[in-house]
Formats: C-alpha cells, sequence, structure tokens
C-alpha cells in the first residue's frame, strides 16, 4: 500500500510544502511514484518520515537528521535506544520545568512573588504557603480572605520584609510582656493586643474587634496557631486571646 503526499501529510501532521522539501534535499525520497509522477510513500517511508520528525521534535538541525538516519553503522534498535534516552532525558527536563511553574503559581497565588533566596531572607525557615491550600477552603469565599490576596500581590521584597520585621518586633515586646508577669487585661497587653489587630488591618484585611475575637479564639483552639505563639513565650496564646477579649471589650 502506498500513500500520496497529501495523505501522509494529514496524518503525520506536517505541510505538502515540507514533504516536498524533504524529497528535495533526499531526507525523505518517496518509495515509488504513480504513473502521472506523483509521489507515493510506502511504509517504509512513513517509518523515516516518524524518525525525522522525532530528532526534529527534539530539535535537531535537518543535516544532523539526516547523518543520524543514514548511518550504516546503527540499526533501528539503535534509534530507539537513542530515541528512549532523548526522550528520558526530555522528560527530565520537563518535569523540572513543570515543578518550577508549578512553584511559582503557587506563590502567584498567595501573593509572594520572591525567589527561594529572598523567601529565606524575609521568613527565615518559616513557610509562608504551609497552609495555603486550608486557608483558601476555610476562608476562601469571604471578602477578608479576597483582599488579604489584593494586598499581598502588590507587595515588593521590600513590603515582605517591613511586614516580617513589624510582626518579629511585637512578638519580642509581647513575650517580653507575658514573662514580665502583665495581666491580660492589664493596659500594656491590651495596647500590644491593638497592635496584633492594626498589624493585620494594615498588611491583609480590615480586621473589626469582633473578627480579632474569633482569631484570638483559634489561636487557642488551633494548635498549629497556638503552637506558634507559644513558641515566642509559653502560655502566650492563651494570654493574647485573654488580652484581645479585653481590648475589644474594652473597646467596643
Amino acid at each position: 500500500m502506498s500513500y500520496s503526499v497529501g495523505q501522509v501529510a494529514a496524518f503525520a501532521g506536517v505541510t505538502v510544502r515540507t514533504l516536498h522539501h524533504y524529497d528535495e534535499i533526499g531526507l525523505l525520497v518517496p518509495g515509488g511514484r504513480s504513473h502521472a509522477g506523483h509521489r507515493r510513500y510506502e511504509d517504509a517511508d512513513l517509518d523515516r518520515l516518524q524518525q525525522i520528525l522525532f530528532y526534529r521534535e527534539l530539535g535537531f538541525p535537518l543535516d544532523e537528521v539526516a547523518a543520524l538516519l543514514d548511518d550504516p553503522a546503527a540499526d533501528p534498535r539503535e534509534h530507539l535506544r537513542r530515541q528512549h534516552e532523548l526522550l528520558t532525558a526530555r522528560i527530565e527536563k520537563l518535569q523540572k520545568m513543570a515543578a518550577a511553574v508549578e512553584h511559582a503559581m503557587e506563590a502567584r497565588t498567595m501573593g509572594i512573588d520572591l525567589t527561594p533566596e529572598e523567601r529565606f531572607e524575609v521568613f527565615g525557615d518559616k513557610d509562608p504557603e504551609q497552609y495555603a491550600e486550608e486557608a483558601e477552603a476555610r476562608w476562601g469565599a469571604t471578602e477578608q480572605y479576597a483582599e488579604s490576596q489584593r494586598r499581598a500581590a502588590r507587595y515588593t521584597k521590600d513590603d515582605w520584609k517591613r511586614l516580617q520585621a513589624e510582626a518579629d518586633a511585637w512578638g519580642r515586646r509581647y513575650a517580653a510582656l507575658v514573662a514580665a508577669g502583665e495581666p491580660p487585661a492589664g493596659e500594656a497587653a491590651m495596647d500590644l493586643a491593638e497592635e496584633h489587630r492594626q498589624h493585620i488591618s494594615r498588611w491583609f484585611y480590615e480586621c473589626p474587634y469582633g473578627m480579632h475575637r474569633c482569631l484570638g479564639e483559634m489561636y487557642v483552639s488551633d494548635e498549629r496557631f497556638k503552637a506558634f505563639y507559644d513558641s515566642m513565650r509559653p502560655g502566650l496564646a492563651e494570654h493574647l486571646r485573654e488580652a484581645i477579649l479585653a481590648n475589644a471589650d474594652s473597646r467596643d
């Protein structure tokens, strides 16, 4: 069975002009001709075309493709082995590229458009995206989550550094307050609770006192938040919750 140039072009996904060019340079000379002199491609020609298209897909120039296919020392199994090696290398490269793109997509989703080096510079060993999927699942439909995403998407590395420095400084002062035995309902603790609320409003979303109360309860009920605040000073999570409640009660 043989095929016309139009048929081959259609099922190989190339143009008729390309096949004519391959014939003219001797890369793919059809094995037959019709009575009218038209090109007719046989099964062996299709096998060769498949090899050509494979190497072209990997970026080989036509002269190198011809050299590979016309190598008298190479049999079909050698071509298959070489193609397998090339494909394996290509797959590994594409997987790395896909992982890099996926990482960038996650960063963009959270509005954290930083290189790994910049992230470490800003956040240290803390991962700002550790609970990204959970946060979206829990609060993704809320106005506050949407506002947080809009703001974060505009932040530069310097913005993140200022945000983090502000949070770290607050944490040191609150830890010192707890160490000094200041009561949660005292003026100093309530002032720091108010700073905490304003930090959220300034950097992420407007946080009214009712919402701040809910956050305070979550800092104790969610073990991960509790562990985060207690890492600053044992007992700090519950102390902060009580200070948030006292501050909100005094200002409502």
